[in-house]
């Protein structure tokens, strides 16, 4: 399942820096996670790096982009191929 970052945001940069794949932006109003680029770190770390360093846990599995996790491997797979 990919991630999203809901209203809660403080839009306070910590989760930028740490996506490895670069999925994560701001928007409108608050930071967004591309779903076409969220892998929930799979390929790179254990576990995503943005809920690790969210300091108001905002970073939650997107309900819209349920994955497997050999879902997410193959998209981390195909974006290192690009």
């Amino acid at each position: 399942m990919g991630r999203m970052i809901t209203a809660e945001c403080t839009n306070c940069d910590a989760c930028v820096p740490d996506c490895p794949n670069e999925a994560i932006s701001e928007g409108d109003d608050i930071y967004v996670i591309d779903s076409n680029l969220c892998t929930e770190c799979v390929g790179h770390e254990d576990e995503p790096q943005c809920v690790l360093v969210c300091p108001v846990d905002c970073c939650v599995p997107d309900p819209d982009h349920e994955e497997t996790k050999e879902q997410l491997q193959a998209k981390y797979e195909t974006l290192q191929a690009a």
